[in-house]
């Protein structure tokens, strides 16, 4: 009988027992938290990694204990990415095509979250730049490189609530700027992109999935105040009161890496294939108002997944 998993679970928990020998698995955003944390166990059950990041320097230093815990066949290489910039992007994903070594799973870590406006060096809206169309352009590029039986996890969040995407104005050129509405939107089509690679890929024995991590305080939240934090909290718990679900609280690191692993290894692939999972299980439709469990219709919709697809392929000047 499979062993059960919930919100408290962490990854050592999630992967006991399980040897990754043999697997070469990818994870973006290896500098800080999650990532960091991903690779940390990957590694440490035996999994070749391959750990993205934009500054080589502070993902070397945050690595320290990944190199560490590896196992004699497990270990850890560092490749510059910068998901903000397309010709970053286009070159560590040809570089990976060149070397020709296939990946097991892919894990779309990265991201960045409730940031003041601002462009990335390609000029679209940041967070919707890097979180969504700098994994698109690189997932994609690199798709030939999946062997049969892989996946992609792609990182989401609760936050894809605050917002559907806006394939009229993804770049808030004619609509006002919010730091949350703008993560939404980006969040909801990590989600939106894992269904549509999900479809186009199944046949072929590779599936994809999104994932929220819950809530947990890592760098992420760098440009969220104290005030701001406490109020997000309330409103989270006062949507929890409202369903009947219990008060907010922080996650550690490795619990919240945990769905990452769990999504990606050890659930069966039809279970999470092109569905949204949290706390290590796969999300329930909920419509209710508010940052709380489970996962929007919207974020889900296959011809909304399609569209986005199209969209995105639009404004990258590229045809996956």
């Amino acid at each position: 009988m499979a062993k059960a998993f919930g919100a408290t679970s962490t990854t050592d928990e999630v992967l006991e027992g399980v040897d990754l020998s043999g697997k070469r698995i990818l994870v973006t955003g290896v500098s800080a938290g999650l990532g960091v944390e991903t690779a940390r166990t990957l590694a440490a059950h035996g999994a070749q990694v391959v750990g993205a990041a934009r500054d080589l320097r502070k993902a070397h230093a945050a690595t320290e204990e990944v190199r560490a815990q590896a196992t004699r066949v497990g270990g850890l290489e560092l490749v510059e990415l910068d998901l903000a910039s397309l010709a970053s992007v286009r070159a560590c994903a040809d570089a990976l095509v060149a070397a020709g070594k296939r990946f097991d799973l892919v894990i779309a870590n990265a991201g960045v979250m409730a940031c003041p406006f601002g462009k990335t060096s390609d000029g679209f809206e940041t967070q919707f730049g890097t979180n969504h169309l700098g994994h698109f352009v690189f997932v994609n590029r690199i798709a030939s490189l999946f062997n049969p039986g892989s996946r992609l996890v792609n990182l989401s969040s609760a936050g894809h609530r605050f917002s559907d995407v806006n394939l009229d104005d993804p770049n808030f050129e004619n609509s006002p700027y919010t730091e949350f509405g703008a993560y939404g939107r980006s969040k909801t089509a990590n989600i939106l992109f894992a269904v549509e690679f999900d479809r186009r890929h199944k046949a072929k024995g590779v599936r994809a999935t999104a994932v929220h991590p819950g809530g947990i305080q890592t760098e992420l939240g760098r440009h969220l105040s104290p005030e701001a934090i406490q109020q997000l909290i309330d409103g989270i718990n006062a949507a929890n009161a409202t369903s009947g679900q219990p008060a907010f609280d922080w996650k550690t690191v490795p619990q919240g890496a945990a769905t990452s692993v769990w999504s990606g290894i050890v659930a069966s692939a039809d279970e999470v294939g092109g569905l949204y999972c949290e706390d290590c299980h796969v999300a329930e439709l909920s419509e209710g108002e508010g940052i709380r469990g489970g996962v929007r219709a919207y974020a889900l919709d296959a011809e909304h997944a399609k569209a986005l697809w199209a969209k995105s392929e639009e404004m990258v000047g590229e045809r996956f």
